[in-house]
C-alpha cells in the first residue's frame, strides 16, 4: 500500500532570489533522505511561493523496504590471532555493529579476506520514520543567509510560522522550537484570511486553489507571462522579455493579477536605459515598447491579488514611478550642464583601490596602457584611444550613475555625444567595460576593443602585482571575469598579441605602489590564470581535452595562436594524416626526449638514409613562414614519414660511436621539436 505525503513549511515572506535554490535543495534532500530510509515512491515535487515551501510525494510507501546491511571491518589476519581467537579489534567491531563475534562473516574483496557485521533489517512502518526525517528535512535546508527568531536556536531563511505534515489523513508529529505540525494552513495573506483546515494532502491541493494560492511556479510563471503579454498589448505594445525578472516576480506573489500603468511622455526625453533600469531596479515593472522597438510612456506591473480595486493599484503604482522618473530627469538635466570632463575634477578624490591610488591615477595608467595595445594591435588613433582613456571614468562622478550604479559606461557615452565628442570616443567609453556577465555582448569598434583590453588588464596585473588573486568562490575583484572578457576579446578579433610582453608592460606602470611580487612572477602568474580561461572556453567550444592540453603545452602568450593551433589538430585528428604525423612524432620523440641538443653536424653523417632525411628536414625548415602556417607544417612533417622508416630500417641509433649517436639523436629531436611547434602530441589520445 503507498499514500501521499504532504509536507508545508509556511513562513514570513522569503527573498525571492532564494527561491529557485530552495526548490532544489529541497526536492534533491528529500530524494536523498527517502532512499536513505528505504521508502519508495511514485512521484515528487516541490512548489514555492513567498510563504510557503511545499514537498508533495504521491503514493510513498507505508512500509520501508527490508534490506541486508554488510558493514566491513577489520581484515581477517588482524581479527583472529593465530590460535583463531578473536582479538581486540574484532571484538570491538563486533561490538560496535550490536552483533556477536561468532555471527560474522569472512568475505573476500580484492583478494583480501575481511570479517563482516550482517545484519538484517526488517522495514518499519513509514509513520514511525517520517517524524524524524521530515524534521532533519527542515532543519538541514541551506540558505545564503539563514536567521534565528526569538530566543530559538534553528536557523531558517526567515521565521517559520506554522507547519503542515500529513501522510494521508493522519499528521505526522514533528516539533521544531514551539511549533507542532498539525493540519492547520493559511491561504492567501489579503483574499483569504481565515486558517484553513486540511484533510488529508489532495484536499491541501484543492483549498489552495480555491484560497487564491498558485502554488506550482511553473504554472504561476506562465500565468504571469501571458497576463503580461496581454496587458501590454492593451497599452499598443509588446513588454521586455526578462527571465529574470520574470523569475523574480514569480517569488513575489501568490496569485498574480497583471495591469498596465502609464507616465508622462516627458520623461522619454531621458534615455531609455535609465528609465527601464528605474522600472525594474526598483519597481520590478515590465518595460513596454512599440512596433518600431521605441520605449512607449506605459509599463505593466504585476500585483499579489485579484481585480478588485485594480484602479487605486495602477494610480499608486504610477505615483511611485512618476517620482522616481522625476528624479532621473532631474539628474540627467543637471549631468548635461557642464561637459564630461568637467567631471575628471572629482577623480582624484576617488579611492579605485587603497594601495593603487584613486581613480585618476587608474585612469593614467589604464591611458599607457591603451596606447601601447593601440601600438600593437594597429586598432584606432593614439589620439582618439587617448581621449577614450581619459574619459572612461568621468560617469562614474555623475548624478545618474551615483544613484544608478548599473549605467556606468552607458552614461558616459551619451554624456559624451553631448559634449561634442568624437562618436568613437563616446562609443569607446561604453564599450570598455564589455562583457559585463557571461553572454553579454563584445566590444566591436577599434577604439573600444583596445580600450577594454587596457582595462582589464590593469585590473587584473594591478591585483596580481600586490597579491589579490581569486581563492576558492572568492573573488571580489571579479578577476576571473575580467580574464574571461579579455580572452574572448582576443579571440572573437583574432588579435595577435602577445600577453606576456603586455604584462610586462602594465606591471612597470604599478611601480610606485611597490608591488609584492616581482616582474618575471607576476607576470607569469597572471598569464596562467588567463590560460586557466582559455582552457575553459577550448573545452566551451568541443575541443577535446587531449588537443586542448596539447596545444597548451607549448607556453605562449599568444592565445590566438593556441586557438589557431587547437583548430588544426582538431581536424588532423580526423584527416588520413593523422597516422602517419603521428608515427613520426613518437619514433623522433621516444628515442630523444631526454637528448636537449638539434645542431646536426652533417659531416659527421654516414649513411643515405640519415643523410637523405636531415635534407628533407632541413628543407621543412626552410619553407617555414612567420607566422607559421601550421596546416602545411603538418603537410610537411607527415611528408617524412617515408625518409624516417627507411633511417630506422638502415641504422641503429644508439651506436657505440658517440659523435654518430649524438648527431642521429640530435636528427630525431630536431623532428620531434618541430612537430611540438604545432602540439605536444604525446598528449594526444589515439
Amino acid at each position: 500500500m503507498a499514500k501521499d505525503l504532504l509536507l508545508e513549511i509556511g513562513v514570513e515572506e522569503m527573498p525571492s532570489a532564494y527561491m529557485p535554490g530552495a526548490v532544489r535543495d529541497l526536492q534533491e534532500l528529500a530524494q536523498q533522505r527517502l532512499g536513505e530510509a528505504r521508502l519508495q515512491w511514485e512521484q515528487l515535487d516541490v512548489y514555492a511561493t513567498p510563504r510557503r515551501l511545499v514537498l508533495y510525494v504521491k503514493q510513498l510507501a507505508e512500509q520501508q523496504s527490508d534490506a541486508i546491511i554488510e558493514n566491513r571491518g577489520p581484515k581477517k589476519q588482524m581479527a583472529f590471532d593465530e590460535q583463531g581467537n578473536p582479538t581486540k579489534a574484532c571484538q570491538g567491531f563486533a561490538r560496535g555493529q550490536g552483533v556477536k563475534v561468532e555471527d560474522l562473516q569472512i568475505k573476500e574483496v580484492n583478494g583480501i579476506e575481511y570479517v563482516f557485521a550482517v545484519k538484517n533489517l526488517t522495514g518499519q512502518p513509514a509513520g514511525q520514520v517520517l517524524p524524524d526525517l521530515l524534521t532533519g528535512l527542515i532543519t538541514s535546508m541551506p540558505f545564503p543567509k539563514s536567521m534565528r527568531w526569538g530566543y530559538y536556536h534553528t536557523r531558517f531563511a526567515r521565521p517559520i510560522r506554522w507547519l503542515v505534515a500529513l501522510f494521508d489523513d493522519q499528521v505526522i508529529p514533528i516539533e521544531i522550537e514551539n511549533l507542532t505540525s498539525g493540519r492547520t494552513t493559511w491561504g492567501h495573506r489579503f483574499l483569504a484570511t481565515e486558517p484553513l483546515t486540511i484533510a488529508d494532502p489532495q484536499d491541501y491541493m484543492r483549498q489552495m486553489e480555491s484560497h487564491y494560492v498558485v502554488l506550482n511556479q511553473q504554472v504561476r510563471r506562465e500565468m504571469i507571462w501571458k497576463q503580461v503579454l496581454e496587458a501590454a498589448a492593451q497599452a499598443g505594445g509588446v513588454p521586455m522579455e526578462n527571465p529574470d525578472l520574470l523569475e523574480e516576480i514569480n517569488y513575489l506573489v501568490e496569485y498574480p493579477t497583471a495591469f498596465t500603468g502609464r507616465f508622462s511622455e516627458s520623461y522619454l526625453q531621458v534615455p531609455p536605459e535609465v528609465l527601464t533600469t528605474t522600472m525594474i531596479a526598483n519597481q520590478r515593472y515590465f518595460p513596454v515598447y512599440d512596433e518600431s522597438g521605441h520605449l512607449m510612456p506605459a509599463f505593466v506591473a504585476v500585483r499579489n491579488g485579484g481585480q478588485d480595486h485594480l484602479h487605486n493599484v495602477q494610480a499608486g503604482n504610477e505615483r511611485v514611478l512618476r517620482a522616481r522618473l522625476e528624479d532621473a530627469l532631474f539628474f540627467w538635466n543637471e549631468d548635461n550642464k557642464k561637459p564630461l570632463e568637467a567631471f575628471n575634477q572629482g577623480l582624484p578624490q576617488v579611492l579605485f583601490q587603497e594601495r593603487l591610488g584613486s581613480l585618476e591615477r587608474k585612469v593614467q595608467r589604464v591611458e599607457a596602457i591603451a596606447l601601447n595595445l593601440c601600438q600593437d594591435t594597429g586598432l584606432g588613433k593614439p589620439e582618439l584611444v587617448k581621449r577614450a582613456a581619459q574619459l572612461s571614468k568621468s560617469d562614474l562622478l555623475s548624478s545618474m550613475v551615483y544613484e544608478f550604479p548599473e549605467l556606468q559606461g552607458i552614461m558616459g557615452r551619451y554624456y559624451a555625444q553631448n559634449s561634442g565628442e568624437d562618436p568613437q570616443v563616446a562609443q569607446a567609453i561604453f564599450e570598455h567595460y564589455l562583457p559585463r556577465f557571461a553572454g553579454d555582448q563584445l566590444p566591436q569598434s577599434d577604439v573600444g576593443i583596445v580600450l577594454s583590453l587596457a582595462e582589464k588588464i590593469h585590473n587584473l596585473m594591478g591585483c596580481f602585482c600586490i597579491g589579490i588573486k581569486p581563492t576558492g568562490s572568492q573573488d571580489p575583484y571579479a578577476l576571473r571575469r575580467q580574464a574571461l572578457g579579455l580572452v574572448h576579446i582576443i579571440m572573437e578579433h583574432q588579435l595577435n598579441i602577445d600577453l606576456q610582453r603586455v604584462f610586462g608592460e602594465a606591471y612597470r606602470q604599478f611601480s610606485e605602489v611597490q608591488p609584492d611580487v616581482d616582474e618575471e612572477t607576476a607576470v607569469q602568474e597572471l598569464l596562467d590564470f588567463v590560460l586557466q580561461r582559455m582552457k575553459g572556453v577550448l573545452a566551451e567550444q568541443k575541443f577535446s581535452y587531449d588537443v586542448i592540453d596539447s596545444v597548451m603545452a607549448k607556453t605562449t602568450g599568444y592565445l590566438q595562436d593556441i586557438y589557431t593551433r587547437a583548430q588544426v589538430v582538431q581536424e588532423l585528428k580526423k584527416s588520413p594524416q593523422f597516422e602517419d604525423l603521428m608515427v613520426v612524432f613518437n619514433r623522433s620523440h621516444n628515442l630523444s626526449k631526454k637528448w636537449e641538443q638539434t645542431t646536426v653536424q652533417t659531416g659527421v653523417l654516414e649513411d643515405d638514409s640519415e643523410k637523405e632525411l636531415y635534407q628533407q628536414l632541413a628543407a621543412v625548415r626552410s619553407r617555414l613562414t612567420d607566422p607559421i602556417d601550421y596546416q602545411e607544417l603538418i603537410k610537411d612533417l607527415t611528408g617524412l614519414r617515408p625518409y624516417l622508416d627507411r633511417f630506422f630500417e638502415a641504422v641503429m641509433v644508439m651506436v657505440e660511436n658517440e659523435k654518430l649517436k649524438e648527431n642521429r639523436l640530435s636528427l630525431l629531436r630536431s623532428i620531434a621539436v618541430l612537430c611540438q611547434q604545432v602540439a605536444d602530441f604525446s598528449k594526444i589520445v589515439q
